[in-house]
């Protein structure tokens, strides 16, 4: 029977889980499996993975394929290593000790990557959130900045609004005074004329008195 060993996708909805499963190869992808291998999970960083290391390894002797991702998950945990390994001492290559030192520096050199790994992405992690502070450090200034001038055109303006504002008040002031004194000046003018409203009068009365009396001696 044809065997592969291949994921089986489990999780909820943008967040999926995969079981890392030996099944048949007619079989549906999610539908039955013969064993589970272990465990891949995506949505950690850097990606967890649990695997049951020598079942794996019995069931590549066997004969059983992985597909291209379970295949990249094998490798990375040094399945496909020790694989080729025990394939050399079965051939006579070397003997199962020099296998294990072999495996074991293999692995050594496969730590001290994952450790440089880690060690980056807490690098890369730290430069983005530095960047983001500096950002928002820009922004903060900058509206600092907008803040103080803002308030120093303020500032600025009060006095020029206290100078408008008492010279608007002195016309108010001087405008009732202006009128008082146009109403004292025409006062004497109007008591004149009413002054010379009589002598006219009079000046008229006398000088028609004579014209008539010489119109009554003549008619006598």
């Amino acid at each position: 029977m044809p065997t592969k060993i291949r994921l089986q996708r489990h999780g909820r909805k943008a967040r999926p889980i995969f079981m890392i499963v030996v099944a048949d190869s007619r079989a549906k992808r999610d539908g039955k499996f013969i064993e589970k291998l272990g465990q891949y999970n995506p949505n950690t960083n850097p990606a967890s993975i649990e695997l049951n290391f020598d079942s794996a390894v019995d069931w590549l002797l066997k004969g059983a394929q992985p597909t291209n991702t379970a295949r990249d998950i094998l490798s990375q945990q040094g399945v496909l290593m020790k694989k080729h390994l025990l394939a050399g001492v079965a051939k006579g290559a070397f003997n199962e000790e020099e296998a294990d030192k072999r495996f074991d520096a293999w692995l050594d050199q496969k730590a001290k990557k994952n450790i440089a790994a880690q060690e980056n992405i807490l690098k890369l992690k730290k430069e983005s959130e530095e960047s983001k502070l500096k950002a928002e450090k820009a922004i903060n200034e900058a509206r600092a900045l907008e803040l103080a001038k803002a308030n120093s055109e303020l500032i600025e303006e009060a006095p020029e609004a206290e100078e408008t504002a008492t010279e608007e008040a002195e016309t108010i002031e001087e405008a009732p005074a202006a009128e008082e004194a146009a109403t004292s000046e025409e006062a004497p003018a109007t008591a004149a004329t009413s002054e010379e409203a009589p002598a006219t009068e009079e000046a008229v009365t006398s000088e028609e008195a004579p014209a008539a009396e010489e119109d009554k001696k003549e008619e006598e």
